[in-house]
């Protein structure tokens, strides 16, 4: 497995999303493969860089390769994957995974065993992912990182509009396993 260099994700988040599907984040002991990603551009009003830089999304303006994290709703954090160029504000969505190790810690921290990682809030409560995240690099071995295992993005992933937005919401990009 190789860690994916932080040049791998300086292009254009729609572009990053699809070749994410099937690429594996490893927290520790935990990991588990992408099978639903969500792009996000500044020109895009469903993005919380649309309306410029700010203390809470500043992480989307800056280097490609390093991890978005936000709270919301008072209760759920998630995480994107920064995109494009410095200055671009772009980011990728983690909307769901398929678990592959450490998913007895991912069940303690749910506090269930089924329905670990199906959403970007379970997710981050599965992989142990809040707000401490914002900013770390994705190529550190020490923290969060994605992984190249070998298996291919799928020829003709599912596409849909994104979920839980209202503006932009006909926008097609979601992408499925």
């Amino acid at each position: 497995m190789r860690t994916l260099p932080r040049r791998w994700f300086a292009r254009a988040a729609p572009l990053v999303a699809v070749e994410l599907l099937n690429k594996v984040v490893v927290v520790a002991d935990c990991s588990g493969r992408i099978v639903e990603v969500e792009a996000y551009t500044r020109d895009d009003p469903a993005s919380h860089s649309f309306r410029g830089e700010t203390m809470r999304n500043a992480v989307m303006f800056g280097e490609a390769g390093h991890l978005y994290v936000y709270f919301t709703y008072g209760m759920h954090y998630c995480a994107n994957v920064v995109s494009g160029e410095i200055g671009d504000g772009q980011a990728v969505l983690l909307r769901a995974l398929q678990p592959l190790t450490g998913v007895e810690e991912m069940a303690r921290r749910r506090g269930r065993t089924t329905n670990l990682t199906d959403g970007p809030g379970k997710l981050c409560q599965a992989l142990g992912i809040d707000l401490t995240m914002n900013g770390i690099a994705l190529d550190d071995a020490g923290g969060l990182h994605i992984v190249d295992d070998g298996t291919p993005p799928p020829a003709a992933p599912r596409v849909g509009t994104r979920v839980g937005i209202t503006k932009g919401a006909d926008t097609p990009w979601r992408w499925r396993v």
